[in-house]
Protein backbone atom coordinates (compact mmCIF):
# COMPACT_ATOMS: atom_id res chain seq x y z
CA UNK A 1 0.00 0.00 0.00
CA UNK A 2 1.21 3.38 -0.99
CA UNK A 3 -0.05 6.24 0.66
CA UNK A 4 -0.72 9.70 0.71
CA UNK A 5 0.21 11.50 3.46
CA UNK A 6 -0.37 15.14 4.29
CA UNK A 7 -1.18 17.94 7.14
CA UNK A 8 -4.49 19.71 6.44
CA UNK A 9 -5.08 23.24 7.88
CA UNK A 10 -9.00 22.90 9.42
CA UNK A 11 -10.70 25.31 6.63
CA UNK A 12 -8.70 22.43 4.14
CA UNK A 13 -10.21 19.20 5.73
CA UNK A 14 -13.88 21.13 5.45
CA UNK A 15 -13.35 21.61 1.90
CA UNK A 16 -12.52 17.22 1.48
CA UNK A 17 -15.69 15.32 1.40
CA UNK A 18 -14.15 11.93 2.60
CA UNK A 19 -12.21 13.93 5.40
CA UNK A 20 -15.28 15.87 6.81
CA UNK A 21 -16.96 12.71 6.41
CA UNK A 22 -14.85 11.19 8.74
CA UNK A 23 -14.57 13.81 11.15
CA UNK A 24 -18.13 14.77 11.16
CA UNK A 25 -21.72 14.24 13.12
CA UNK A 26 -22.82 10.90 12.33
CA UNK A 27 -24.66 7.72 14.70
CA UNK A 28 -21.72 7.25 16.05
CA UNK A 29 -19.79 10.13 16.51
CA UNK A 30 -18.48 11.97 19.15
CA UNK A 31 -18.32 15.81 19.81
CA UNK A 32 -14.30 15.31 20.27
CA UNK A 33 -14.22 14.20 17.12
CA UNK A 34 -15.70 16.23 15.19
CA UNK A 35 -14.05 19.13 12.60
CA UNK A 36 -16.58 21.71 14.54
CA UNK A 37 -15.72 21.07 17.41
CA UNK A 38 -12.16 21.39 16.59
CA UNK A 39 -12.14 24.48 14.82
CA UNK A 40 -14.48 26.25 17.80
CA UNK A 41 -11.18 24.93 20.21
CA UNK A 42 -8.41 25.66 17.57
CA UNK A 43 -10.17 29.70 17.85
CA UNK A 44 -11.46 29.97 21.11
CA UNK A 45 -9.11 27.97 23.30
CA UNK A 46 -6.02 27.40 21.63
CA UNK A 47 -5.75 31.11 19.09
CA UNK A 48 -2.06 31.61 17.24
CA UNK A 49 -1.47 27.81 17.50
CA UNK A 50 -0.72 26.01 14.22
CA UNK A 51 -3.53 23.27 14.50
CA UNK A 52 -3.98 20.31 11.84
CA UNK A 53 -5.09 17.51 10.80
CA UNK A 54 -2.96 14.21 9.79
CA UNK A 55 -3.78 12.74 7.26
CA UNK A 56 -3.07 9.17 5.76
CA UNK A 57 -4.82 8.40 2.52
CA UNK A 58 -4.61 5.09 0.54
CA UNK A 59 -7.80 5.26 -1.80
CA UNK A 60 -10.84 5.61 -0.11
CA UNK A 61 -9.01 4.57 3.20
CA UNK A 62 -8.34 7.56 5.35
CA UNK A 63 -7.01 8.09 8.81
CA UNK A 64 -6.57 11.20 10.48
CA UNK A 65 -5.44 12.63 13.83
CA UNK A 66 -5.89 16.19 15.15
CA UNK A 67 -3.10 17.89 16.17
CA UNK A 68 -1.45 21.00 17.70
CA UNK A 69 1.90 22.10 17.61
CA UNK A 70 3.89 23.34 20.79
CA UNK A 71 7.69 24.04 21.30
CA UNK A 72 7.97 20.68 22.53
CA UNK A 73 6.52 18.72 19.31
CA UNK A 74 2.77 17.43 18.47
CA UNK A 75 0.52 17.84 21.24
CA UNK A 76 -3.57 16.67 20.60
CA UNK A 77 -5.58 19.47 19.52
CA UNK A 78 -7.87 19.56 22.49
CA UNK A 79 -7.43 20.57 26.72
CA UNK A 80 -9.71 19.73 29.82
CA UNK A 81 -13.00 20.38 28.04
CA UNK A 82 -12.13 17.49 25.56
CA UNK A 83 -12.78 13.95 27.19
CA UNK A 84 -10.22 12.08 24.99
CA UNK A 85 -7.76 12.76 21.57
CA UNK A 86 -7.58 9.78 19.12
CA UNK A 87 -7.19 8.89 15.80
CA UNK A 88 -9.60 8.33 13.30
CA UNK A 89 -10.21 5.70 10.52
CA UNK A 90 -13.03 4.76 8.19
CA UNK A 91 -11.09 1.63 7.10
CA UNK A 92 -10.57 -1.11 10.12
CA UNK A 93 -8.44 -3.48 7.85
CA UNK A 94 -6.15 -0.84 6.62
CA UNK A 95 -5.34 1.44 9.51
CA UNK A 96 -2.32 -0.41 10.69
CA UNK A 97 -0.63 0.75 7.52
CA UNK A 98 -2.16 4.30 7.39
CA UNK A 99 -1.59 5.10 10.78
CA UNK A 100 2.61 4.15 10.32
CA UNK A 101 2.47 6.01 7.58
CA UNK A 102 0.47 9.18 9.31
CA UNK A 103 3.29 8.76 12.71
CA UNK A 104 6.03 8.92 9.79
CA UNK A 105 4.93 11.98 8.56
CA UNK A 106 5.38 13.76 12.50
CA UNK A 107 8.95 12.93 12.48
CA UNK A 108 10.41 16.58 11.65
CA UNK A 109 8.35 17.59 15.37
CA UNK A 110 10.77 15.36 17.24
CA UNK A 111 8.49 14.46 19.73
CA UNK A 112 4.63 13.75 20.27
CA UNK A 113 2.74 13.61 23.15
CA UNK A 114 -1.04 12.72 23.48
CA UNK A 115 -3.20 12.13 25.89
CA UNK A 116 -6.25 11.25 27.37
CA UNK A 117 -6.40 8.36 24.88
CA UNK A 118 -8.60 5.47 24.74
CA UNK A 119 -7.04 2.48 25.03
CA UNK A 120 -7.60 0.94 21.93
CA UNK A 121 -6.69 3.61 19.81
CA UNK A 122 -3.88 3.93 22.12
CA UNK A 123 -2.32 0.87 21.34
CA UNK A 124 -3.06 1.27 17.49
CA UNK A 125 -1.01 4.52 18.03
CA UNK A 126 1.67 2.81 19.99
CA UNK A 127 1.61 0.11 17.33
CA UNK A 128 2.20 2.73 14.47
CA UNK A 129 4.97 4.68 16.66
CA UNK A 130 6.86 1.65 17.09
CA UNK A 131 6.51 1.00 13.12
CA UNK A 132 7.69 3.92 11.92
CA UNK A 133 11.30 4.37 14.23
CA UNK A 134 9.70 6.27 17.34
CA UNK A 135 10.64 5.13 20.65
CA UNK A 136 8.72 6.59 23.93
CA UNK A 137 5.95 5.59 26.51
CA UNK A 138 2.25 4.34 26.93
CA UNK A 139 1.08 4.89 30.36
CA UNK A 140 -2.70 5.27 32.18
CA UNK A 141 -3.12 9.08 33.31
CA UNK A 142 -6.91 8.93 33.91
CA UNK A 143 -10.26 7.48 34.22
CA UNK A 144 -13.77 7.83 32.46
CA UNK A 145 -16.61 6.14 34.27
CA UNK A 146 -19.40 5.11 32.15
CA UNK A 147 -22.86 2.82 32.22
CA UNK A 148 -23.45 0.99 29.86
CA UNK A 149 -26.92 0.23 29.68
CA UNK A 150 -27.52 -3.01 27.22
CA UNK A 151 -31.54 -2.13 26.58
CA UNK A 152 -32.56 -1.30 29.92
CA UNK A 153 -35.40 1.54 31.43
CA UNK A 154 -34.75 3.64 33.65
CA UNK A 155 -36.37 1.71 36.76
CA UNK A 156 -34.50 -1.00 35.63
CA UNK A 157 -31.18 0.61 36.19
CA UNK A 158 -31.88 2.81 39.17
CA UNK A 159 -33.09 -0.31 41.00
CA UNK A 160 -29.60 -0.97 40.64
CA UNK A 161 -28.09 1.75 42.29
CA UNK A 162 -27.01 2.62 45.75
CA UNK A 163 -29.61 2.57 48.39
CA UNK A 164 -28.50 5.57 49.85
CA UNK A 165 -28.50 7.29 46.80
CA UNK A 166 -32.13 6.10 45.87
CA UNK A 167 -32.72 7.19 49.23
CA UNK A 168 -32.26 10.92 49.09
CA UNK A 169 -33.94 11.40 45.96
CA UNK A 170 -36.97 9.47 46.99
CA UNK A 171 -36.94 11.97 50.36
CA UNK A 172 -35.63 15.09 49.28
CA UNK A 173 -38.12 14.70 45.63
CA UNK A 174 -40.97 14.04 47.79
CA UNK A 175 -40.74 17.19 49.72
CA UNK A 176 -41.22 19.09 46.61
CA UNK A 177 -39.06 22.42 46.95
CA UNK A 178 -36.65 21.46 44.14
CA UNK A 179 -38.38 22.44 41.10
CA UNK A 180 -36.82 20.41 38.08
CA UNK A 181 -36.86 20.93 34.03
CA UNK A 182 -34.49 19.66 31.32
CA UNK A 183 -34.55 21.91 28.01
CA UNK A 184 -33.20 20.76 24.55
CA UNK A 185 -32.90 24.34 23.40
CA UNK A 186 -30.34 27.16 24.44
CA UNK A 187 -31.32 29.83 26.58
CA UNK A 188 -29.42 33.00 26.99
CA UNK A 189 -30.68 33.28 30.60
CA UNK A 190 -30.73 29.66 31.53
CA UNK A 191 -26.86 29.82 30.26
CA UNK A 192 -26.16 33.08 32.58
CA UNK A 193 -27.63 30.99 35.04
CA UNK A 194 -25.40 28.33 34.69
CA UNK A 195 -22.45 30.15 35.02
CA UNK A 196 -23.85 32.49 38.02
CA UNK A 197 -24.35 28.72 39.65
CA UNK A 198 -21.35 27.36 38.76
CA UNK A 199 -19.41 30.86 40.03
CA UNK A 200 -20.85 30.33 43.44
CA UNK A 201 -19.96 26.24 42.87
CA UNK A 202 -17.19 24.35 44.51
CA UNK A 203 -15.67 24.10 41.21
CA UNK A 204 -12.61 25.88 39.78
CA UNK A 205 -12.83 28.74 37.69
CA UNK A 206 -13.70 28.33 34.36
CA UNK A 207 -11.64 27.79 32.12
CA UNK A 208 -12.99 28.86 28.92
CA UNK A 209 -16.55 29.86 29.16
CA UNK A 210 -16.90 31.82 25.13
CA UNK A 211 -15.85 28.24 24.15
CA UNK A 212 -18.28 26.19 26.49
CA UNK A 213 -21.44 28.82 25.45
CA UNK A 214 -20.50 28.57 21.93
CA UNK A 215 -20.36 24.73 22.11
CA UNK A 216 -23.88 24.66 24.08
CA UNK A 217 -25.02 27.06 21.00
CA UNK A 218 -24.02 24.81 18.24
CA UNK A 219 -25.10 21.44 19.53
CA UNK A 220 -28.81 23.18 20.62
CA UNK A 221 -28.77 23.68 16.76
CA UNK A 222 -27.86 20.04 16.28
CA UNK A 223 -30.61 18.89 18.55
CA UNK A 224 -27.72 17.52 20.54
CA UNK A 225 -28.02 20.03 23.94
CA UNK A 226 -29.82 18.80 26.93
CA UNK A 227 -29.49 21.31 29.71
CA UNK A 228 -30.98 20.54 32.72
CA UNK A 229 -31.61 23.25 35.51
CA UNK A 230 -33.18 22.93 39.17
CA UNK A 231 -35.23 25.77 41.17
CA UNK A 232 -35.96 26.61 44.49
CA UNK A 233 -38.85 29.41 44.91
CA UNK A 234 -37.80 30.51 41.27
CA UNK A 235 -34.08 31.10 41.73
CA UNK A 236 -31.85 28.53 39.61
CA UNK A 237 -29.54 26.11 42.49
CA UNK A 238 -28.18 23.63 39.58
CA UNK A 239 -27.21 23.59 36.37
CA UNK A 240 -25.96 20.74 34.32
CA UNK A 241 -24.85 20.60 30.57
CA UNK A 242 -25.16 17.51 28.81
CA UNK A 243 -25.18 16.49 24.83
CA UNK A 244 -26.30 13.22 23.02
CA UNK A 245 -24.83 12.04 20.01
CA UNK A 246 -23.96 8.86 18.46
CA UNK A 247 -26.02 6.71 21.18
CA UNK A 248 -24.08 8.40 24.26
CA UNK A 249 -25.19 10.89 26.83
CA UNK A 250 -21.99 13.07 27.35
CA UNK A 251 -22.20 14.72 30.53
CA UNK A 252 -19.75 17.80 29.73
CA UNK A 253 -20.48 19.96 33.18
CA UNK A 254 -22.89 20.09 36.38
CA UNK A 255 -22.70 22.63 38.97
CA UNK A 256 -24.49 23.32 42.20
CA UNK A 257 -25.12 26.38 45.00
CA UNK A 258 -23.60 25.28 48.25
CA UNK A 259 -25.99 27.63 49.79
CA UNK A 260 -29.09 24.48 48.31
CA UNK A 261 -27.19 21.56 49.18
CA UNK A 262 -29.45 20.27 52.48
CA UNK A 263 -31.91 20.27 49.05
CA UNK A 264 -29.97 18.17 46.86
CA UNK A 265 -30.86 20.02 44.06
CA UNK A 266 -27.72 18.75 41.75
CA UNK A 267 -28.46 14.66 42.64
CA UNK A 268 -32.32 15.45 41.58
CA UNK A 269 -31.40 16.74 38.61
CA UNK A 270 -28.56 13.83 37.90
CA UNK A 271 -31.21 11.23 38.70
CA UNK A 272 -33.81 13.42 36.01
CA UNK A 273 -31.39 13.23 33.42
CA UNK A 274 -30.52 9.76 33.19
CA UNK A 275 -34.20 9.41 33.38
CA UNK A 276 -34.58 11.87 29.94
CA UNK A 277 -31.64 10.25 28.59
CA UNK A 278 -32.67 6.76 28.88
CA UNK A 279 -35.97 6.52 28.44
CA UNK A 280 -36.09 9.61 26.34
CA UNK A 281 -33.41 9.54 24.12
CA UNK A 282 -32.68 5.90 24.07
CA UNK A 283 -29.01 6.17 24.39
CA UNK A 284 -26.74 2.79 24.90
CA UNK A 285 -24.18 4.60 27.11
CA UNK A 286 -23.81 7.44 29.41
CA UNK A 287 -20.13 9.06 29.68
CA UNK A 288 -18.67 10.85 32.80
CA UNK A 289 -15.86 12.31 31.00
CA UNK A 290 -11.91 12.17 32.46
CA UNK A 291 -11.56 11.76 36.67
CA UNK A 292 -11.86 9.45 39.10
CA UNK A 293 -13.96 11.67 41.62
CA UNK A 294 -15.76 9.02 44.16
CA UNK A 295 -19.37 10.16 43.46
CA UNK A 296 -19.25 9.11 39.91
CA UNK A 297 -19.26 5.71 41.40
CA UNK A 298 -23.12 5.88 42.68
CA UNK A 299 -24.34 6.56 38.71
CA UNK A 300 -21.78 4.55 37.01
CA UNK A 301 -21.09 0.66 36.57
CA UNK A 302 -17.89 0.39 35.29
CA UNK A 303 -14.44 2.34 34.41
CA UNK A 304 -12.16 2.13 32.23
CA UNK A 305 -8.46 3.92 31.94
CA UNK A 306 -7.28 6.50 29.46
CA UNK A 307 -3.80 6.38 28.44
CA UNK A 308 -1.30 9.27 27.94
CA UNK A 309 1.76 8.63 24.99
CA UNK A 310 5.09 10.18 24.73
CA UNK A 311 7.55 8.89 21.66
CA UNK A 312 10.23 10.22 20.28
CA UNK A 313 12.82 10.45 17.43
CA UNK A 314 16.23 9.06 18.25
CA UNK A 315 17.81 11.37 15.54
CA UNK A 316 16.13 14.50 17.41
CA UNK A 317 18.87 15.58 19.53
CA UNK A 318 16.90 18.05 21.89
CA UNK A 319 15.17 15.18 22.90
CA UNK A 320 18.22 13.01 24.37
CA UNK A 321 17.57 13.95 27.97
CA UNK A 322 13.85 12.43 27.69
CA UNK A 323 15.23 9.48 25.77
CA UNK A 324 18.22 8.98 27.88
CA UNK A 325 15.33 8.60 31.29
CA UNK A 326 13.69 6.14 29.38
CA UNK A 327 16.81 4.19 29.16
CA UNK A 328 17.66 4.66 32.74
CA UNK A 329 14.04 3.62 33.20
CA UNK A 330 15.19 -0.34 31.31
CA UNK A 331 18.47 -0.20 33.20
CA UNK A 332 16.81 0.36 36.61
CA UNK A 333 14.05 -2.13 36.71
CA UNK A 334 14.48 -5.68 36.37
CA UNK A 335 12.66 -6.64 33.85
CA UNK A 336 11.79 -3.53 31.10
CA UNK A 337 8.56 -2.32 31.82
CA UNK A 338 5.52 -3.32 28.80
CA UNK A 339 4.82 0.89 29.00
CA UNK A 340 8.72 1.40 27.27
CA UNK A 341 8.06 0.38 23.27
CA UNK A 342 10.82 0.84 20.96
CA UNK A 343 11.43 -0.49 17.24
CA UNK A 344 13.63 -3.08 18.44
CA UNK A 345 11.32 -4.20 20.61
CA UNK A 346 8.74 -4.36 18.87
CA UNK A 347 9.84 -7.68 17.25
Amino acid sequence: MVATVYHAELAEAQADPVLAALLGRSDASAPFDRLDWLALMAETCLPGTRCVIAVARDGDAVAALPLCRTPDGFAPLGNWYSFFARPLCNDKDRAPALLAALTRSLAAAGAVHLAPMPEQEAEALTAAFRASGWIGTIEPCDTNHILELGGRSFDAYWAGRPGALRETVRRKGARGVVNLRIETAFSEADWDAYEAIYARSWKPEEGNPAFLRAFAMAESEAGALRMGMAEIEGQPVAAQFWTVEGGTAWIHKLAHDEAARQHSPGTLLTAALFRHVIDNDRVHTVDFGTGDNPYKRDWMEAARPRYALAFYRPAAISHWPQLAKLAARRVLRPRAPASLVSPQAAG
